[in-house]
C-alpha cells in the first residue's frame, strides 16, 4: 500500500470521525459495489447482500467517533463484509450445505481481485503480529494454523499438556484480535479459529 493511499485513508477516517457526511458518501461510492459483488458471490441473495452492505456503512457512521482502523481502509471494509457473510452462515447453517460452508473461506478470498489483495494484506499483518508473540506461543500457533496439527498432536510434539496448548492459542488469538481493530478482528478471529480449535 502506497504512502499516498495511506494518507488519503487517514484523511477520510478523520473526516468520518468529525461527522463529515460527505466522507461517508465518498466511502460508500468507493466500496459499495465491490463489497456487494464479493458478498453476492458467496450468498447469492441480492436483497440480503444489499442489507449487509447497508448495515456496514450504517455501523461505521454510528460508531464513527470510536473508529479505529489499524489496516488499510480497503482491508478494513472487506473484513467487515467478510464478518457479515460469516455471520449469515452462522445464523443459517442448518439451511446451508456443509460443503458450501467449508469452502467459504477459499471462495471469499478469491471471489474478486480486491478480496485476494485483502486476504494477502491481512495475512501479512497477522504474520508480523505472530512473529512478535512469545516463542512458545508462536510455535504452538504455527503448528496449529500452518501444520494443521490437533491440540493433542501439538501437546505430544512439545511435551506439554493440551490445556497449555489451548492457553497459547487463546493468547495468540487475543493478541491478534487486539492488534487488528474492532470490526476487522471479528472476521479475522472467525477465520483464524477455523482450524485452531479442534
Amino acid at each position: 500500500m502506497s504512502k499516498s493511499d495511506l494518507n488519503s485513508d487517514l484523511i477520510l477516517i478523520n473526516r468520518l470521525r468529525n461527522g463529515d457526511e460527505s466522507a461517508l458518501t465518498e466511502l460508500y461510492n468507493k466500496f459499495w459495489q465491490s463489497l456487494f459483488v464479493s458478498s453476492y458471490n458467496i450468498l447469492k441473495d441480492k436483497e440480503l447482500c444489499e442489507d449487509i452492505i447497508q448495515d456496514i456503512f450504517m455501523n461505521i457512521w454510528h460508531n464513527r467517533e470510536k473508529l479505529e482502523i489499524n489496516i488499510s481502509l480497503k482491508g478494513y471494509m472487506y473484513a467487515c463484509a467478510r464478518y457479515q457473510v460469516f455471520n449469515q452462515f452462522k445464523k443459517n447453517k442448518d439451511k446451508i450445505h456443509v460443503e458450501l460452508f467449508e469452502d467459504l473461506d477459499k471462495r471469499f478470498q478469491y471471489s474478486t481481485p480486491e478480496t485476494q489483495l485483502m486476504h494477502e494484506e491481512l495475512l501479512e499483518q497477522i504474520n508480523s503480529i505472530v512473529e512478535a508473540l512469545p516463542e512458545k506461543c508462536q510455535l504452538v500457533y504455527k503448528l496449529s494454523r500452518e501444520e494443521q496439527l490437533s491440540h493433542k498432536e501439538i501437546a505430544e510434539r512439545l511435551d506439554i499438556s493440551t490445556k497449555t496448548v489451548e492457553n497459547h492459542i487463546t493468547k495468540a488469538l487475543h493478541v491478534i484480535r487486539l492488534s487488528m481493530g474492532t470490526s476487522a478482528s471479528m472476521a479475522m478471529v472467525l477465520w483464524l479459529s477455523k482450524n485452531l480449535f479442534k
